[in-house]
């Protein structure tokens, strides 16, 4: 129920009994997805929001430019979202689907 109401995440790394409650949790911008916030694992590793790179509304992939101008799309709950910095001034945008993400000429991240 927490899950689902948007209370508390789908710990992958234990099940994937809960995945599809959250993902319709952040999908209805409900509980803890109704703004930014760091997993609790992620916050544990050090991970922390910045003034630069909190998204626009419910766009939660994040278009960040790689080595050699590589143009890759991170999803949330992807191995290297949670890390992953945006920065406008350099080109990196946010995308509110993957959909979107592709025909900007984006490629989805090796999960």
């Amino acid at each position: 129920m927490m899950v689902a109401a948007g209370w508390a995440l789908a710990d992958r790394r234990v099940a994937t009994d809960y995945v599809t409650d959250e993902a319709g949790a952040r999908r209805g911008r409900m509980g803890v997805w109704r703004g930014d916030f760091i997993r609790p694992w992620d916050w544990r590793r050090g991970i922390r929001l910045s003034a630069r790179d909190s998204q626009p509304g419910a766009c939660l992939i994040k278009g960040n430019i790689g080595r050699r101008n590589a143009r890759i799309y991170h999803v949330p709950g992807g191995r290297n979202y949670a890390r992953t910095r945006i920065d406008p001034r350099s080109g990196e945008r946010w995308f509110c689907s993957e959909t979107e993400a592709r025909a900007a000429g984006w490629q989805r991240a090796r999960r």
